[in-house]
This record gives structure tokens, sequence and C-alpha cells, in this order.
């Protein structure tokens, strides 16, 4: 593992502690706040900024985004986000504590699972990291599209059939997963900066829908399924549209191993035991 993998390892891991922990805050302050609806997009928007308790949270993941635009410079976007999905296990951890419960024998094993993905993930950084590749435009585009058409039909059709938390928390993490693989090409610069326009869009949509699950959720289910969204797709981007390089022989195959491992330890903490 070289020294630029190495730093952004320690950025990464940096940036999924502030992101976990601004959710648990902005939870919080927005439960607390008068009813959010989307139909009113100024006037709740007004509400969570003129809220100190929420603009903290809002500080504390813009600080988290930033390192991890930083993590992206230097590694690959399927790396980043598998430290990423490993978040889920502070955000299910702090949550028991500040809520007072023991976590259930799904949550441990959710928190096992992701914990051993990391450990996989590390051994799996011998046999190298490379920062790579860039995929064609078009392809990126098309992924793109179809990720925001999959986040607006959950919007518009889900919430019947999911429940209006459980909707917005999945589509929030499809839009935060759109503005996940636009700032990874935005990051290569060049024309490529025209990427930071969905990027807006995805993070500013995904930041919406969270506020408003906030309400109708608990901060594990919203933004637990946000995060395993936001972490799965970026890693299947990166290895697809991408073309992100995996090491060959046993350590391309932990890689994989590890990448699964945190992945499915994310949806089973998305779904926590009552």
């Amino acid at each position: 593992m070289n020294a630029s993998t190495a730093i952004a390892l320690v950025l990464a891991l940096a940036s999924t502690v502030l992101i976990n922990l601004a959710y648990l805050r902005e939870h919080d302050a927005a439960a607390a706040l008068p009813v959010l609806a989307i139909r009113r997009p100024l006037q709740s928007a007004r509400a969570l900024l003129t809220d100190r308790g929420w603009l903290l949270g809002f500080a504390m993941e813009t600080a988290g985004f930033l390192l991890y635009v930083a993590a992206l410079r230097l590694a690959s976007l399927a790396l980043v986000q598998s430290l990423a999905a490993g978040g889920i296990g502070v955000l299910a951890y702090v949550s028991a504590r500040v809520s007072g419960r023991r976590l259930g024998g799904r949550e441990r094993n959710g928190v096992l699972l992701s914990s051993l993905g990391l450990v996989a993930l590390a051994v799996s950084l011998v046999g190298g990291s490379a920062e790579g590749g860039a995929g064609s435009t078009r392809a990126v585009i098309v992924w793109l599209a179809v990720t925001a058409a999959a986040g607006v039909l959950v919007v518009t059709l889900g919430r019947r059939m999911m429940g209006v938390a459980v909707a917005e928390g999945v589509a929030g993490g499809l839009f935060f997963s759109l503005g996940d693989v636009s700032t990874k090409v935005a990051t290569q610069g060049g024309a490529r900066l025209a990427f930071v326009i969905p990027l807006i869009l995805g993070y500013t949509l995904g930041t919406w829908l969270l506020q408003l699950g906030y309400q109708r959720g608990g901060a594990l289910t919203v933004a637990g399924l946000a995060t395993l969204l936001t972490n799965a797709v970026p890693i299947a981007a990166g290895t697809i549209v991408l073309e992100e390089p995996v090491p060959s022989g046993a350590y391309g195959a932990l890689r994989i191993l590890a990448f699964a491992a945190v992945t499915i330890g994310a949806i089973l903490l998305a779904r926590p035991e009552k």
C-alpha cells in the first residue's frame, strides 16, 4: 500500500465518523421541528436553516464531505465507499448509546460483519490499490440518469408500498449515491468538472429527503437505508462504469469479499430490530 492510499484511508475513516454523527444530530433536530413537507420547500428550508442544532449537524456533514472529496482524489471510488459503508456501525452504536437500548442480534451481526469486511479490505490492500480508470462519459451519464429515475420512482410510487420514512431513506440514499459518483468524476478535472452540477443536485435532494424521513422514522432506519445505497451503488459504479481495477488472485478475491461483507452488514443494520 502506497502513501497516498494510506492517507486516503485515514481521510475516508474520519469522513465516515463525522458524517454518521452528523446524521444523528440532524435527525434529532429535524424530528423536533414543525412538519416539513415536499410541497413547501422554502418554508421547510427556513425552519431547518434557523435551527442551531440542525446547522451544527449540517456543518459536521459538510466537513465530512470535504474529507471524502480529498480521499477520492487519492484512491478509487469503490475503495473509499467500502470504508464509508462501515460507518453504519458507528451510526448503530452511537444511536443505541443515545437511546439507552441494547443492539439486537441482527444489529450486532451487522456491526460484526461490517468490521470483518473492513479488516479483510485492509488485508487486501497489500495487493495494491490503483486510483482507477476514468470510464466513458456516456456510461457515467447513463448510470446517473438511471439512478435519478429510480430515486424519483421511489419517492412517487414507493411511499405507499414501503412506507413514507423507508421510501424517503431509500430515495435519499439513491440521490446521495448520484452525488458520490459525480464527485469522483468531477475530481478528474478538465471537462468533467461539469459533473459538479449533478453533484450539487444529488446531494441537495438527498439531504432534503433525509430530513423529511427523519420526522417519520428513526435515525438508524432512515439514515441506515440511505447509507446502504449511498455506498453499495457507488461501489458497483466504480467497478462497472469507472473501470476501477481489482487486484488479481487471492487479494482480489479478498477485496470482493470485503465489499460484500460491508454491504451485507449495512443491510442488516439498515432494518433494526424493534
